[in-house]
Order: structure tokens, then sequence, then C-alpha cells
């Protein structure tokens, strides 16, 4: 049975097998842990982490000391906002943000404004997905402190404007957060040439291995971070816990592996794009989620009329692996908050579909996908045209995908038999 073509490099990369070579030596006879000070096992892990950060901020273009190792984007994002909040509660209580941004930041934002810790305020994105940059100056109030946006969204592959985002926020005396989760290793970063407070990314999104990433901190917002991790001094006081060197190095290598390939690699990705998107824009009731200029070179976000909730995305799972605009909670599926932002329909947002390209994503991967939505919507038409109006779904299809996902993994693997 052939596995799926892979299609949602947004959610997670396969790791470059370069990657893995640069990390098995941390995994062997380079055990040591990079706090212990008073042996050669340390001192090398040590060195191993001075070289992956100097790596890292080489592709960011900032110093390596500004950089703090984390477990990726999400921990990223937490210690960001919360140790931010904390130390700049004397200067004020409101923080802004937009309404499409990733959990990881809307989550504990709203935990804190219901602990009465802030004054939340969540900005409309236009239905392109872009902010209006009038409206974001505007919201900048007296009395706010921080301002977050994500760089690239990563449900529609928007591209917000963070130039001239920082330039407003500057100008108000705002600290500016960016997660940069979608955009590191995507699009050209100079963290020189702008005023950027923090920015998170994760390496898993770019080839790196799982369970690592960073948060830059630029060095003069240093002293207003309060930790949010405490039992440790590793990483200037501000996270504790021992280092995964192994992680690290791979989250390096990634890196730099990305630096060396950025621009030939991102049009590249772009021309997959470009193909899929014109592929896909002449079937029948197709529609774009997002921009159709400001958008990164990997994500391409389309959504389908007239179609059953979740429908195409069941049809399509043996053979695409993709994302769709939806999640379960309990038995019904709950529309993306992001699609429902750009003034999507319940209904349209369930139909629409995230592709998303990456390093081994090929002209024949895009072909193929093409063709494979292009059958399941003539299928799909064909039987609800047929069919009598159903009722609610009682049970998620995301759930039924699932069951049959691991029903078909069970019978390659052999188990039960």
């Amino acid at each position: 049975m052939q596995p799926p073509i892979y299609l949602d490099n947004a959610a997670g990369t396969r790791l470059d097998p370069r990657v893995l070579d640069a990390m098995l030596p941390y995994l062997g006879e380079c055990y040591g842990n990079a706090a212990s000070h008073t042996h050669v096992y340390g001192w090398r892990a040590e060195e191993a982490v001075a070289r992956s950060r100097a790596q890292v901020a080489q592709l960011l273009n900032c110093a390596g000391e500004e950089l703090i190792w984390t477990s990726g984007a999400t921990e990223s994002n937490n210690l960001a906002l919360r140790g931010l909040i904390a130390g700049l509660a004397a200067r004020g209580r409101r923080v802004l943000s937009p309404r499409t941004e990733h959990a990881s930041v809307l989550a504990p934002l709203r935990d804190l404004a219901a602990r009465g810790q802030i004054e939340l305020g969540l900005l409309d994105v236009q239905r392109d997905g872009s902010l209006d940059l009038q409206a974001f100056a505007e919201a900048l109030r007296p009395g706010t402190v921080l301002a977050s946006v994500m760089w690239v969204n990563n449900e529609t592959g928007v591209v917000q404007d963070i130039a001239a985002i920082s330039a407003i926020c500057r100008a108000r005396g705002v600290l500016l957060h960016v997660d940069a989760t979608q955009a590191v290793g995507k699009l050209a970063i100079d963290l020189s040439a702008l005023d950027i407070a923090a920015l998170s990314f994760s390496a898993h999104k770019l080839h790196g291995p799982q369970g690592i990433g960073a948060l830059y901190l630029r060095r003069e917002v240093r002293a207003h971070l309060q930790p949010q991790q405490l039992g440790g001094s590793q990483e200037q006081g501000l996270r504790a816990g021992t280092l995964p060197v192994h992680q690290i190095v791979g989250c390096a290598e990634a890196c730099r592996l990305a630096q060396l390939a950025l621009p030939q690699e991102r049009e590249r990705l772009r021309r997959l794009r470009d193909r899929l998107w014109q592929g896909l824009s002449q079937l029948p009731g197709v529609f774009l989620n997002g921009h159709a200029s400001a958008h990164a070179p990997q994500i391409l976000n389309v959504g389908f009329e007239q179609l059953p909730p979740l429908a195409l995305l069941e049809k399509l799972s043996p053979a695409l692996a993709i994302s769709g605009g939806a999640a379960c909670s309990s038995a019904q599926a709950q529309a993306s908050p992001v699609l429902l932002a750009l003034g999507r329909s319940r209904e349209q947002a369930l139909s629409s579909l995230r592709f998303s390209l990456g390093r081994y994503s090929s002209e024949q991967d895009v072909d193929v996908a093409i063709e494979l939505v292009a059958q399941a919507l003539r299928q799909l038409r064909s039987a609800t045209a047929a069919a009598p109006a159903a009722g609610e779904e009682k049970d998620c299809p995301m759930k039924r995908m699932r069951r049959r996902a691991q029903q078909r993994a069970a019978q390659t693997l052999g188990v039960g038999a």
C-alpha cells in the first residue's frame, strides 16, 4: 500500500538526513551535559551548543547571546508573552494581537486576561487576512506595552508587513513579539534591521528535529523578561533545564542548510505553489483563503463551495496528507477561527484544505494532488446532487479518518494478523 503524498509541511517537515548525521554523535559518544564545566565531556557539549547558537544567529542576523533555546515555538511564545508582560506590568497592562494568531499566542493572552493581569485587545483582519496598518496604529492606545503579530499565518500563509508593524510599534514605544514559525528558513529575516523585541520559531518546520526551537530576545529587552521556568542557571538564567545538545545541533544544522539554499528553495516552492493554485483554481466552486500576493511560498489554503463539511478532506485522506479548516470537539467539527476571521462561513471553512510544501515536495506531487482533488470533487458533487439533504453529522469526519488511518496502518504492519 502506497503511503499518502505528504503536503502538510506547515505541520511538520521530514528530517533532513544531513541533520540526522549532525545529531548522531551527540546521541552516542558525545553525551556530556553542557552545564558540566569540570571535564572534557561537558566542555565538548558546551562548545557544540555555542557553535549551534552562532549558526542560528547567522540565519537570523542577530547576536548569539540574544537566543534562548526552548522546546519549540509554543514554549517560546509563552515565555515571551508571559515573561515580558510580567516584567512590563509597571508600565501598562494593554496587549494587542490579531484574532488570527496561533493558539500558543492567543491561549496564554486570554488566560492572562481572564486572570485580570492584562487588558487584551484582539484585532480583526481584512478579508484577505492582512492587518489594516492604520487600524493597528490606532489600537496602540496609551497603556499598551506589547503587541504580538505572526509573520506568516500557519493556516493561510498570509505574510504580514512586519517591517511596517515594527516601525509603528517603535514610534509608539510598544514592544513587538513575532511568531515567525512559518517564516524562518522560508523568508529572508534580518533582525538587525527590524525593531522586534522577541521572535519565536521551531526547528521542525524547516526539516530539523521536533522538540527544539528558540526565542530571540533583543539584548536591551532582556531585563524585562521574567523567567517562567526555574531551577537552573541555563540560558542566562532565563530558561532553566538541561540543554538537549543533540536537538540543538540538529536545529543549527537545519538553519545552516536553510540559509545555504534560501533564495533558490524559496523560488522553487513559489513555483510549486503557483502550479498547485493554477491547477486547483480551474476547478468549479474553488476560492482562495488568504492574500493573492502577500503570501509565503509554501502554503496554499483553498476552499470548495457546496460540499458537506470535511467531505473532501475525508475522501482525500488515504492518498493525500493535508490539513483541513477544522478541529474536532466532541462529536462535531469546529470551524477554523482563522478562516472565520477572514469572513468565511462555517460551511466554507469546513470545506477548506491547506496544502503546504517542503524540501521534498515535487512537481509530480503537485500534479497528482490536483488530479486527486478533481476526481474527488466530481464524485462528491455527483453524490451530493443525487442524495437527499443529510442532518448534522453524528460522528466527526476527522475521527473517522483517524480510525481508518489506524486500520490501514495496522494492515500494513501486519498487526493482529
